[in-house]
């Protein structure tokens, strides 16, 4: 994919997340990322998403080292970078403060794999990474937001997972690309708002079991998955 192909899906991927209602004015950002060149796409920061242009859209590397762009990008962009990094399949990233799931990463707690509409994209808890200690906040808050997310990975797989609560903060999800990405941060913030509803109406309502959790999620992502059509 060329940069101005990747700007575009970039945009679009920004202005999905308008539409979906999960930011409010210049809240959250997206981002993708060209492997082959090594190169972030990032929206500006500050930048109010009705008025955004492709050409407004800043490139860096994977330092963060401005390569196109007149505008400062997004402060975030260490974490995205830092994601990049640590996952090598994903493509696309978006951060939002949606309302459910910002909630639940205020509380602190991982959102809890509760039925077959979470299991069908995500196999198991959205997690919530530990709080980030005082010396990390001081000193390179972004770079070490990223940190925190990759290490709370350690024995996680970002494509069986691919979103995070940062704790006291708000999410993160990613995809292969920009556009999956986004399509990712929609469907999060409903299971949200699902688990929301069912602990408020049940306090002690349990986990799927295994079993079903990974025949939901296995028909639609594993090897031989058979939910939709054939793509060959």
């Amino acid at each position: 994919m060329n940069l101005k192909a990747l700007r575009e899906e970039v945009l679009e991927a920004n202005l999905e997340i308008v539409r979906r209602g999960l930011v409010l004015y210049t809240f959250g950002n997206a981002s993708g990322f060209d492997r082959e060149r090594g190169l972030c796409v990032i929206k500006p920061s500050g930048v109010p998403y009705d008025a955004m242009m492709p050409d407004q859209l800043v490139v860096t590397d994977l330092n963060g080292k401005i390569v196109e762009g007149a505008l400062r990008p997004s402060s975030d962009l260490p974490t995205h970078l830092a994601l990049y990094r640590g996952f090598p399949t994903i493509g696309g990233i978006i951060h939002t403060h949606s309302r459910f799931a910002t909630a639940w990463a205020q509380a602190g707690r991982d959102i809890p794999c509760l039925g077959t509409t979470h299991a069908d994209y995500i196999r198991g808890p959205i997690p919530v990474t530990d709080p980030m200690p005082v010396e990390e906040i001081q000193s390179d808050y972004e770079l070490n937001t990223g940190a925190a997310i990759v290490r709370r990975f350690a024995n996680l797989n970002p494509i069986e997972t691919p979103a995070i609560l940062v704790a006291g903060h708000a999410p993160f999800c990613w995809g292969t690309t920009p556009a999956d990405a986004a399509h990712t941060a929609v469907i999060v913030e409903e299971i949200a708002h699902m688990a929301y509803l069912t602990v408020s109406i049940n306090a002690h309502a349990e986990p799927l079991p295994d079993h079903l959790r990974d025949k939901h999620f296995l028909r639609k992502h594993g090897s031989a998955a058979y939910y939709g059509q054939r793509k060959d």
